[in-house]
């Protein structure tokens, strides 16, 4: 099953110091889990400071649990939302 996270940096209680402290770590367990084959896609937005992440897995409890190893996640520097997705039927055979 596939789930979007959409997450904001808490930017109201950490500075661009704290955020850059742990970039490389960040960077480090994405690019972990992207080899698992769980993160799937991941993009910047371009709205305000966070991401979208494409996830790949059995429960939203799992995400819950990726997403808890992030190191910004740890630090409390991240707010996010986890949306379950289901296949757009639009694109099957019209059922008759």
């Amino acid at each position: 099953m596939q789930f979007l996270s959409i997450s904001r940096r808490r930017t109201d209680k950490f500075s661009d110091a704290d955020f850059a402290a742990l970039t490389d770590a960040e960077f480090e367990r994405a690019r972990a889990l992207h080899v698992e084959g769980v993160l799937r896609q991941i993009w910047r937005r371009g709205d305000i400071p966070g991401a979208c992440i494409l996830w790949e897995a059995l429960s939203e409890s799992e995400v819950q649990d990726m997403i808890g190893s992030l190191p910004m996640f740890k630090a409390g520097m991240l707010e996010v939302t986890i949306v379950p997705l289901k296949p757009y039927a639009g694109f099957g055979p019209r059922l008759v």
